[in-house]
């Protein structure tokens, strides 16, 4: 477990005694003077030696060279970045460093835009994941090891374009804390991080902010009328429960919630998935946890307008209080659901919780997040996650904000007048898993929460599937902070995040020599 340190400017060390990965794009790096970069390199590396390492880079799609033997090395990121991809190469940049840091305290130098210094900072903290049982010495060192980030700006117009202000690192380190935290939490085994274990950490960032959580839990909620979070989770020893965080400063005037599907692990019940299907389960709280992560994120940055932060958390179990097939619930909106497939829960705790959003909170901008479908990695991949919105506007900005923090989206269509009779039921208002799974599941499963908020509802519904990159092979991603970050940022006051939501849209790839790359194949002319 790596300690993560974010500096305005380059501090002079000697990569002998601090080893240092420093990493950017071709054009960047061959344009940069060795004088910007000589604090991190000198005595050890001289210009000739590092002018010559780059003009040997060719990324395919990247490159490394070392410059002195294994302590100081740069890397080249890919040429190509197509217009659904991030400018930033974030992806990349999380390959590149798992696989050329050495465990010890270092120096990680990027070399980049401003316009994709977020981005690029929370892909370095992707690749220093915090959660480990591992018994060795080294997974349990003392201290924990120090990784230095440093920033070289380059491009611009104007002088701030290169410069990185005292405000633009806290930022970076607030966001970067809250994808850890995020990770952490997707990372851990449900016999550690139950409901129980969620609800400490929901308390611990309550306590660090300075607010006080609300939580209805077991059979208040039955109580209360939540049948979509009691009947997903009574089952299991550890009760479900609904968690609330607010923060409300004073002048605000929207409101907007966050709602987080928080399932610690999914069994499927008793439509009980199978012996391959089951392991990575732990991960189906990864929407919620990308809540908590970015709701830290903003309170610290200074959000300006009221957000709440729901967290739906149960988990999906088998024993005999464990919701059948046929049985009817009753949901928070007053809606009867039959259900059909126990395996379809997550749409069931979503629902409840835009509903507490809407009727509770008087929430006017509402945003669920989920590991919903396995369909959506089908769908849009496992880098893209899906959404599917009311909203013209928040589906353009959420695509383009998706590219400039790396937590990138894809769309999926809206179109209830069509797809909602999938959960057409002869005895209840709906079922809760549709007749056909070959008809836009991902929407389908969508829809089914907006049903309870409402198809008439007022505000603006954003419904966000991150299945499949909640994940990277083994290790969580903490997707879905950077991008609640700056989908928002014109709440905050934190300038870096204002920026990200309101850089002006550039058209890419239209012309080589203006911040685009080349066509990956040479065409042949006549």
């Amino acid at each position: 477990m790596s300690l993560l340190k974010f500096h305005r400017t380059l501090q002079t060390t000697d990569p002998h005694t601090v080893p240092v990965l420093i990493i950017g794009q071709l054009r960047h790096l061959t344009e940069l003077p060795f004088e910007r970069i000589s604090p991190k390199l000198v005595p050890r590396v001289e210009r000739e030696i590092y002018v010559k390492a780059v003009s040997c880079l060719h990324p395919a799609p990247t490159d490394t060279c070392s410059l002195y033997l294994d302590l100081a090395r740069v890397a080249v990121l890919p040429l190509k970045a197509s217009r659904h991809n991030t400018a930033s190469r974030a992806h990349s940049i999380t390959k590149l460093i798992q696989s050329n840091t050495t465990g010890v305290s270092e120096s990680i130098v990027i070399v980049c835009e401003k316009q994709d210094l977020l981005a690029s900072a929370c892909a370095v903290a992707r690749a220093f994941p915090l959660y480990s049982r591992k018994t060795s010495k080294s997974a349990n060192a003392e201290p924990p090891p120090t990784v230095h980030i440093e920033f070289v700006l380059v491009g611009g117009d104007n002088p701030t374009d290169t410069e990185i202000t005292e405000e633009d690192v806290l930022v970076l380190a607030n966001v970067t804390v809250g994808i850890r935290l995020t990770a952490r939490i997707v990372d851990a085994p449900c016999n550690e991080m139950n409901v129980s274990g969620f609800l400490c950490e929901v308390e611990a960032i309550a306590v660090e902010l300075g607010l006080k959580s609300k939580i209805i839990r077991g059979e208040e909620l039955q109580e209360k009328g939540f049948g979509g979070i009691y009947g997903v989770g009574k089952a299991a020893l550890d009760p479900p429960a609904l968690a609330v965080l607010s923060y409300e400063p004073k002048g605000a005037t929207e409101t907007v919630a966050w709602v987080g599907k928080g399932i610690v692990f999914d069994t499927g019940g008793l439509s009980i998935k199978g012996k391959t299907a089951m392991p990575g389960m732990k991960r189906d709280c990864g929407g919620a946890a990308a809540i908590l992560g970015g709701f830290y994120a903003a309170v610290k940055s200074g959000f300006r307008e009221n957000l709440h932060a729901v967290f739906c958390l149960a988990e999906n179990s088998v024993g005999p209080l464990a919701t059948r097939p046929d049985d009817i619930h009753r949901l928070y909106s007053g809606c009867t659901v039959e259900i059909n497939n126990t395996d379809a829960e997550g749409r069931l705790v979503l629902a409840d919780g835009v509903v507490y959003a809407d009727r509770d909170l008087k929430a006017n901008v509402i945003l669920d997040m989920a590991t919903l479908t396995g369909a959506q990695g089908i769908a849009t991949g496992k880098y893209h996650g899906a959404i599917l919105t009311n909203s013209d506007e928040w589906e353009d900005k959420a695509l383009e904000i998706g590219r400039r923090t790396g937590d990138m989206l894809c769309p999926v269509p809206y179109c209830p007048e069509l797809h909602f009779n999938e959960f057409n039921s002869a005895v209840a208002d709906m079922k809760n898993s549709v007749m056909d799974r070959g008809n836009a599941q991902v929407s389908c499963a969508g829809l089914f929460i907006g049903a309870h908020l409402g198809f008439e509802y007022g505000g603006s519904w954003m419904h966000v599937d991150m299945a499949a990159p909640v994940h990277n092979g083994e290790r969580a991603t903490g997707y879905g902070v950077a991008l609640l970050a700056g989908l928002f940022g014109d709440h905050s006051k934190a300038a870096i995040l204002r920026d990200i939501a309101n850089q002006p849209k550039v058209l890419r790839n239209k012309a080589p020599g203006n911040g685009t790359e080349p066509p990956l194949k040479k065409a042949c002319l006549d």
